[in-house]
């Protein structure tokens, strides 16, 4: 099929690499225009941006598809299909409208449950026991078009949004592929009034651990806002970000080092902390980042 691809963030390149694996003409890919990244914070193509251009595709990066102009530039594209997955910019009616066969959004939720922004974060710090993906037919409402396909996994007891994350943009290039290659026999199911929940999109003051919180919802705030934006706290007056820990054995009082081994006291409870990082610093392992840090027992947090 004839293809535009709107995606920008890591976790749309699989999909972009599996619609040119699979033989579909891309016709163009669009994306969110570069920003400025690193410490010379020159612009910095996005990594959907560097692999459409290392394959030789045409890219397009433009500040909003609202104008008549980018609208008319798009429809010209002749495409029979738009695949959409982690674009960033609103698609107005009159793009949603231009493809032969409309606009496939890949969402990593199962809909209706966590609609929007942040849809893998919210399903760890909610302690969901399942996440997915869904192949939807894009309308004007935020994720609340008809599902197509939809496939889920298991979130794993330390499971961290990165690693989640990973798999489910495996799982969503696969599924697209699936969904082109049967779109003839696909039937659209409206998704239900019930159960409906929105990932809101995260924010930095949400990632400060309150240790006087069940150990339940403390390791899932670290598992869940791993390894971006990071859940942190502060030890022996350091920042340090906390990116991966598992539910543990032991009290006492909150923040409270129970041991030499990073197992801190949660309000009920205790957690291990497994994967940190200092400021300045790469991620390290618990052990790893004692030999240079130690956190004796009876530190506090």
């Amino acid at each position: 099929m004839r293809i535009v691809f709107m995606g920008t963030p890591e976790f749309s390149v699989p999909v972009l690499e599996a619609l040119v694996d699979a033989g579909h003409e891309i016709a163009c890919v669009y994306c969110q225009p570069p920003r400025p990244a690193g410490r010379g914070k020159k612009d910095r193509p996005s990594p959907v941006q560097a692999r459409a251009e290392a394959l030789g595709l045409m890219v397009r990066h433009p500040v909003s598809l609202k104008g008549a102009e980018a609208q008319a530039e798009f429809a010209a594209l002749g495409a029979e299909v738009a695949v959409v997955v982690a674009y960033g910019l609103i698609l107005p009616q009159a793009v949603l409208d231009a493809p032969e066969r409309g606009c496939l959004n890949i969402h990593a939720s199962l809909l209706p449950r966590w609609r929007g922004a942040a849809p893998i974060h919210r399903a760890i710090m909610a302690g969901d026991a399942e996440s997915g993906v869904c192949i939807m037919q894009m309308e004007a409402g935020l994720d609340t078009g008809p599902v197509l396909l939809r496939e889920a996994l298991e979130i794993g007891a330390e499971e961290t949004t990165a690693e989640l994350h990973d798999r489910l943009s495996v799982l969503g290039a696969r599924l697209i592929v699936e969904a082109l290659a049967e779109l003839d026999g696909l039937v659209a199911e409206v998704q239900p009034d019930e159960g409906v929940t929105y990932a809101a999109k995260i924010d930095k003051a949400e990632a400060r651990v309150d240790w006087s919180k069940p150990v339940e919802e403390v390791d899932r705030l670290i598992r869940g806002l791993s390894v971006f934006p990071g859940a942190w706290c502060e030890i022996g007056g350091e920042r340090v970000k906390l990116l991966g820990s598992r539910i543990a054995t032991g009290a006492g009082a909150p923040g409270e080092a129970l041991d030499d081994a990073l197992t801190v006291a949660c309000g009920e409870g205790a957690v291990r902390l497994l994967r940190l990082q200092r400021a300045g610093k790469g991620p390290q392992d618990a052990a790893e980042f004692l030999r240079g840090r130690p956190v004796p027992a009876g530190s506090r947090l």
